[in-house]
């Protein structure tokens, strides 16, 4: 599914992000920034171990923010790792901390001129994250940078699973 936004584009797209040809993929990182399991382990496991070393010179990551390496091995130039929000039940700034992972992680490609990155389903995995109201905070913070950000021409969400892309869909629909 695709639709635009002003001049850019926002894709929906069931895959493997690790494999996206976009000068930026994002990475549901830990706080630690050392890799893990899920998108993480997958990122670093296919980038190589560049960016590891950066990010340990870089040493960590809070909720809510986003710091950038480059791509090692992978097609995309460059890492964006944004740390979500673990799940307790929607009342302890989760929503405000996840759309934090996605604004900054499109203010960052912004300063650095990347114009196209892919994002993943950021804490619906081990972090918890109930799929369809994650979705909701993605995409309505996806379109509100994109109407006032022109430079970032393609913003693509690589989901896992046909059931997490059938959820972004209907999200999708409710606001555009």
């Amino acid at each position: 599914m695709e639709v635009k936004i002003n001049n850019s584009k926002l894709e929906l797209v069931e895959g493997d992000i690790t494999k996206q040809d976009t000068d930026a993929i994002v990475n549901a990182a830990n706080s630690s920034l050392r890799g893990g399991g899920g998108v993480d382990g997958a990122i670093h496991r296919a980038g190589g171990p560049k960016i590891l070393e950066e990010c340990l010179q870089i040493g960590g990551c809070s909720t809510g923010e986003a710091v950038i390496t480059t791509g090692g091995n992978l097609k995309a130039r460059y890492v964006i790792h944004t740390v979500g929000p673990i799940y307790q039940d929607g009342c302890h700034r989760e929503p405000e901390l996840l759309a934090s992972c996605y604004r900054n992680s499109l203010q960052l490609a912004s300063q650095k001129g990347i114009k196209s990155l892919a994002f993943p389903s950021i804490s619906t995995g081990a972090y918890g994250y109930p799929v369809a109201d994650a979705a909701k905070v993605a995409l309505s913070t996806i379109i509100t940078y994109l109407k006032e950000h022109p430079e970032i021409e393609s913003v693509r969400l690589v989901l896992f699973g046909h059931s997490t892309l059938t959820a972004y869909e209907q999200a999708l629909k409710t606001l555009v």
